[in-house]
C-alpha cells in the first residue's frame, strides 16, 4: 500500500534521511514507530516501508550527498521527494 497521507510522508522522508546518513548509504527498507507523534512512542511496535526511487541517478544523487551531511542529504530528498515514493509491507 503506497503511503500518500503528507503527515506521515513527511515523517517517512525524515526517517529515510536518518537512516541513511547513520548507515551511510541509501536504504530500501525502512522502520517507522506505528504511533509515531507527540508524547511517548512505542518504538517496540514498527511498521516496515519498503523505499521506491524511481531513477537510479537520483538514487545516486542521494548517495553522493549523504557524506555531505543532514542539511545536503534533507534538501537532496525534497528536491527529489517525487521519484521517492514509501509502500507500506503487511
Amino acid at each position: 500500500m503506497k503511503v500518500t497521507d503528507p503527515e506521515k510522508l513527511a515523517l517517512l522522508y525524515e526517517r529515510f534521511k536518518d537512516v541513511c546518513l547513520v548507515e551511510k548509504e541509501v536504504w530500501k527498507e525502512i522502520f517507522l514507530p506505528r504511533d509515531a507523534g507527540p508524547g511517548a512512542v512505542l518504538t517496540r511496535v514498527q511498521d516496515r516501508y519498503e523505499v521506491v526511487i524511481d531513477d537510479e541517478e537520483i538514487e545516486a544523487t542521494l548517495d553522493a550527498n549523504i557524506p555531505l551531511g543532514g542539511k545536503a542529504l534533507a534538501a537532496a530528498i525534497q528536491q527529489y521527494r517525487d521519484s521517492i515514493s514509501f509502500v507500506k509491507k503487511t
